[in-house]
């Protein structure tokens, strides 16, 4: 018995890297699969049918699965990937908004194309794909369903040369946060990936970074993230909603959410004498927040 029996799931940008690994990890858990790929270059021109191959992959492994070539970047694509789950298999309880794009550049020689296709297939793919979904379980009650969404280290940390991609990851886990509080009701959770990885979109930067790239190392593969995925999908992770898991160099961890450290209040205008004064303060709490996690946050052996 597989931890998916029974579950229907959709996997955006499933051709290749993380997707891939999702799809395969949740057929062999028992899920029917719809396998989602534009099947475009890295930075989402072209296309092609690489879907197949996935799709192949796991009716090879006994599974069902179904492709697609849709763009998440527009909302008939979106509407054509749920649709294509409906026709397919009759209903629909797992999305992985994973579908990505690079357009690197410093925001100084950034065209505004390249801002605004990274944000049509990343955080505007995340609304065309997530809410014909939304309106599927409201319509019809679909009750325990799941929804993954993709953001990035360079979002939640910030990266060189990534405004465009960093704005959109972090919109991301904002998303998240708050449609996780619109479906709860439905008890469907919905909870945001931190991945690192060597694929396709990747590999380059790391080795232009100076680090060896070892496709013979699970702890720089896309595999480290699909068991991760599974998990937050199965009925382990009822009560797991509006989370950040991060999974990178086979590191396992949880991030913390945006919140208050240390505040002051006042019944007059603030002056900037009592700035002055404050916002030292403040900025020392941070730190010593920012110390205390980062020493409780060091990985475990295990």
């Amino acid at each position: 018995m597989g931890v998916l029996n029974g579950k229907i799931a959709v996997v955006t940008g499933a051709g290749r890297g993380i997707g891939r690994e999702i799809c395969l990890s949740f057929a062999k858990e028992g899920a029917k699969v719809v396998v989602n790929d534009l099947g475009g270059d890295r930075d989402g021109t072209g296309g092609g049918k690489v879907a197949d191959e996935v799709v192949k992959e796991i009716k090879d492994l006994g599974g069902e699965a179904s492709a697609n070539y849709d763009t998440v970047g527009t909302v008939q694509g979106g509407q054509g990937i749920f649709q294509t789950c409906i026709d397919s298999f009759g209903a629909m309880d797992i999305l992985v908004n994973n579908a990505g794009i690079l357009r690197d550049k410093t925001l100084y020689n950034m065209e505004e194309s390249e801002w605004d296709g990274i944000m049509e297939v990343h955080l505007k793919g995340h609304y065309n794909c997530t809410r014909p979904f939304v309106r599927y379980i409201r319509d019809d009650n679909r009750l325990n369903c799941r929804i993954l969404n993709m953001s990035s280290v360079s979002g939640l940390f910030g990266n060189f040369g990534q405004t465009n991609y960093g704005a959109a990851k972090a919109g991301i886990a904002g998303f998240t946060r708050s449609l996780a509080l619109e479906v709860a009701k439905y008890k469907c959770t919905v909870n945001t990936i931190s991945p690192g990885a060597a694929t396709r979109l990747t590999i380059d930067l790391i080795e232009a970074a100076g680090r060896k790239y070892d496709e013979n190392d699970w702890t720089q593969g896309p595999e480290q993230i699909a068991p991760v995925v599974t998990w937050l999908c199965s009925a382990a992770a009822d009560n797991v909603t509006s989370q950040i898991i991060h999974s990178q160099a086979g590191t396992l961890g949880i991030m913390q959410q945006p919140a208050v450290i240390k505040s002051f209040t006042t019944e007059n205008l603030w002056t900037i004498e009592q700035l002055d004064a404050l916002m030292p303060e403040l900025l020392e709490a941070k730190k010593h927040h920012d110390d205390e996690v980062s020493e409780k946050g060091a990985p475990e052996k295990v």
